[in-house]
């Protein structure tokens, strides 16, 4: 049985620096929620940051993450929270990326789903790597991918069900902008963003873990 890991103290930096983003992150949220497009798009577009941040809150003396992992989830938490105001079909962002690559459609559903498999990847990579006996290598980089795409698979089974519950009332929530291939889109962007993290961020990731076993 794998021992389950230490709980390290934070140091002030650490303290303060997480206490910022979190500070952050309710403001964001608090404007995301003025006047959204669509409020009930907004409500479950958001609902990840609303059940992921409590839970980040009460796992931080016991199970704290690296500076990255938080960082990444709030950028993550950005993302979601600037497509759940104007839906994603419709973000003014999108609206530039599409004019400057020539685009047929607002590619900003693109960018949410590439960073649903970048930064669940490095949460994922880190509680395996301190819950589990893995080690860094081949099977890691496996075991991430799947955790990620299994993710995003579930992901679309919630689009799935708020369709069959909302009827046309979720076509903002699933933003498939006429896209018969949507669906296959979103899960291979997401396998694609678990992939770049773990081959860009994964030494970065890899410092940040051994400063914490180190202490």
């Amino acid at each position: 049985m794998t021992p389950r890991p230490a709980a390290v103290p934070p140091t002030a930096r650490e303290t303060s620096e997480a206490l910022a983003l979190l500070a952050l992150t309710a403001v964001a949220l608090i404007v995301s929620g003025i006047g959204p497009r669509d409020r009930g798009t907004w409500l479950l577009e958001v609902a990840p940051v609303v059940i992921a941040a409590p839970l980040l809150f009460f796992t931080w003396r016991p199970f704290r993450l690296t500076p990255l992992a938080y960082r990444l989830v709030f950028l993550h938490a950005l993302v979601l929270m600037l497509g759940g105001h104007y839906t994603y079909a419709h973000v003014p962002l999108g609206f530039w990326l599409q004019e400057l690559f020539e685009l047929a459609r607002n590619p900003y559903d693109r960018v949410g789903h590439l960073a649903q498999g970048f930064v669940p990847a490095i949460v994922a990579r880190e509680i395996l790597l301190r819950a589990t006996p893995l080690r860094p290598g081949k099977m890691l980089f496996f075991l991430v991918l799947c955790v990620c795409l299994a993710v995003s698979a579930f992901y679309e089974m919630i689009e799935w069900w708020a369709a069959v519950l909302f009827g046309e009332g979720a076509h903002e929530f699933l933003g498939t902008q006429g896209d018969e291939w949507d669906t296959q889109w979103d899960m291979f962007l997401a396998l694609v963003g678990a992939a770049a993290a773990q081959l860009l961020l994964a030494r970065v990731h890899d410092r940040q873990l051994a400063a914490l076993r180190a202490r």
